[in-house]
C-alpha cells in the first residue's frame, strides 16, 4: 500500500494508535487520533465531550484536507464526512482477554500518582470490557461490524496479537484495490 488517507480503528486496547502511529512515521505523513478531536482538553482527561460539527471542523482544519494521514480511533456515529475522505480503513481485531490486560498495564501508567482517577478508570473498564458483548449499548465489536460492513471502502482485517512490524508489513502489502 501507498501512501494515503487510512482509517486505523478497533477495540480500545487493540493497538489503533501504535500501530497507526508507526505507519504514520513509516510514510512521513501526519497521525490523528479520533479521541484528541472527540474530547475536550481537560484536566482529568477525557471528561468534556466536543459536540460533533466541531470535531469534524477541528479535524478539517488541521489535517483532512491533506493528500495522506493516518487517523487512528473509532468516529462511528459522528465522522463519516471524514470517513468519506480515508482510501482505505483497517480494522484489528485482539482476544478480549489480551487486550484488557493491555488497558490495564497502559492506564496503571496513566493513572500512577492520581488517586482520584481511580473511579474513572472503574468506568473506562466497564466500558472497555463491553465491546465484546453484542447486546452492549456502547461502542462494541457488533457496532463495528455492522459500520464495516455498510462502509463502501476496502477493508483489512488483522489480529492485533501479531508483532507490530508484521502488522505494518501486512499493511504496506496491501492492495486496497483488491479488496
Amino acid at each position: 500500500m501507498h501512501r494515503s488517507r487510512l482509517h486505523v480503528m478497533g477495540a480500545s486496547g487493540s493497538g489503533t494508535t501504535t500501530l497507526a502511529r508507526a505507519l504514520a512515521d513509516r510514510w512521513s505523513v501526519p497521525h490523528a487520533d479520533a479521541d484528541d478531536y472527540f474530547w475536550a482538553p481537560s484536566n482529568p482527561p477525557y471528561v468534556h465531550q466536543r459536540p460533533a460539527e466541531d470535531r469534524v471542523s477541528l479535524m478539517e482544519a488541521v489535517f483532512v484536507p491533506r493528500e495522506a494521514w493516518v487517523l487512528s480511533g473509532s468516529m462511528v456515529g459522528w465522522g463519516d464526512d471524514v470517513v468519506a475522505r480515508c482510501d482505505a480503513v483497517v480494522f484489528l481485531t485482539l482476544d478480549p482477554e489480551v487486550r484488557l490486560r493491555r488497558l490495564e498495564a497502559r492506564e496503571e501508567i496513566r493513572r500512577e500518582g492520581r488517586e482520584s482517577a481511580e473511579t474513572a478508570w472503574t468506568e473506562f473498564l466497564e466500558w472497555a470490557r463491553g465491546y465484546d458483548d453484542p447486546a452492549f449499548r456502547g461502542r462494541s465489536r457488533a457496532q463495528h461490524e455492522a459500520w464495516l460492513e455498510a462502509l463502501e471502502k476496502p477493508v483489512l482485517r488483522l489480529n492485533s496479537a501479531q508483532p507490530r512490524e508484521h502488522l505494518l508489513q501486512s499493511i504496506l502489502d496491501w492492495d486496497p484495490s483488491s479488496s
